[in-house]
């Protein structure tokens, strides 16, 4: 079968997030696919950018559309928006390539690439997919606060509802959305979900190497304190709660806790200001690293952190890559949100907070730190063995293949 699939952030081990699409088109490369990514050289997500023009990673075609660069989530990144949907439809031929596509997937976060994908599919009579990452345009409107009448709103609804009427298939990460397209026009039988994952062999982050010096003098420096490491390594957005962990951070400073947050980000520079504005000594910050260090960085803490804003927008489910990273590494988990599904109770894999408010997240911190450490490593445990169980990328393109198969 001939994939093309649609995704403006598509990654790689060596470009950084997003990998989903590497780790899918990987194993489906493996079942003997033809598979080709269509992405924009630009990304606000990655550690490194490609450049624009075709290149190979590991069986699969990349095709890389120059956009313009930008910075946070303003005019710039609407632009390179743009100028990404634009390109599909100019460099059409270049994108297809030799193998007209059987199934053409559009899963670019946005919905607005449902358009360039309908006509390519539509052209080649090829199936429809559309891969869902987060609810546009309901995230914005959740964790941005835009109007539903904001004239980029309503462009992405429009969006949403032709994607509803028009596929053959919804793919989503997201457990419990159904219900939502179904109210936006998505007919019963297409939704299906296949959740993220993680890959299992050795060699699945493209390498090891060293972690870089930063890192390996502040983890000698907090083992000699014998204090406990609370972690969170990943992007630093608005909707991952980190204010409110900083806020956390001021209510347990009686406590023999460090706090290491590792990652870029939007919000990343505030998170900086807040901590020093508080004085707080025993929260440190580390620049991001690529995918095949992260295992070595998580290796370093005692436990970690994911947190969610307390919004309507996660009844749907979360899905994030960074908590099957978390319970691979065989850490205990500290989760903050009230969210429609929970892998950490799940698992019996760390402790679960009802909120992240502050004082939710601290009376967490509380609670880990003085925790056994039998049980902090039997937690470690149990999520390495669930992860493993339900989320292996092998299993999950094979699930993929056959629903949009059938």
């Amino acid at each position: 079968m001939n994939i093309l699939l649609i995704n403006h952030y598509a990654g790689s081990p060596q470009y950084g997030m997003e990998y989903r699409p590497y780790y899918l088109a990987r194993e489906w490369v493996k079942m003997g696919h033809n598979i080709t990514i269509v992405g924009a050289d630009f990304s606000h997500l990655r550690i490194k950018q490609p450049t624009a023009g075709e290149e190979y990673i590991d069986g699969i075609r990349y095709v890389w559309l120059s956009t313009p660069a930008y910075q946070g989530n303003g005019v710039g990144r609407i632009k390179n928006m743009l100028s990404f949907l634009w390109k599909l439809y100019r460099q059409e031929k270049q994108v297809i390539g030799e193998h007209k596509p059987d199934v053409v997937i559009a899963s670019s976060t946005y919905p607005l690439d449902i358009y360039p994908a309908h006509f390519m599919a539509k052209k080649y009579k090829a199936k429809l997919v559309f891969e869902v990452h987060d609810i546009w345009p309901l995230t914005p409107m959740e964790i941005g606060h835009m109007s539903k009448w904001h004239p980029f709103i309503m462009v992405m609804q429009m969006a949403e509802n032709y994607m509803c009427r028009h596929v053959d298939k919804l793919i989503s990460i997201l457990p419990k959305a159904e219900e939502h397209y179904l109210e936006h026009g998505l007919a019963k039988g297409k939704f299906v979900h296949i959740p993220n994952g993680i890959v299992i062999d050795k060699n699945s982050h493209g390498g090891g190497g060293n972690l870089p010096a930063a890192y390996i003098e502040l983890f000698t420096a907090l083992r000699s304190k014998k204090h406990f490491i609370l972690g969170y390594v990943g992007g630093m957005a608005k909707s991952n709660a980190l204010m409110a962990l900083l806020e956390a951070a001021v209510k347990v400073q009686d406590l023999p806790v460090d706090i290491v947050l590792a990652g870029d980000g939007a919000e990343r520079a505030g998170l900086v200001t807040k901590a020093k504005k508080y004085g707080l000594e025993q929260v440190h910050f580390l620049s991001a690293v690529g995918k095949s260090l992260v295992p070595k960085v998580l290796a370093n803490m005692d436990a970690l952190y994911i947190g969610w804003q307390d919004t309507a927008l996660y009844q749907y489910g979360v899905s994030a890559n960074k908590i099957f990273d978390y319970l691979l590494a065989q850490k205990p988990v500290l989760w903050a949100g009230n969210t429609g599904n929970n892998p950490v109770k799940e698992a019996n894999a760390g402790l679960a907070v009802p909120s992240s408010n502050p004082e939710d997240i601290a009376a967490g911190i509380r609670q880990m730190a003085g925790t056994e450490k039998v049980l902090l490593n039997q937690w470690g445990t149990n999520g390495c063995t669930y992860v493993k169980a339900n989320h292996n990328y092998r299993n999950l393109a094979e699930k993929f293949i056959n629903a949009i198969s059938g």
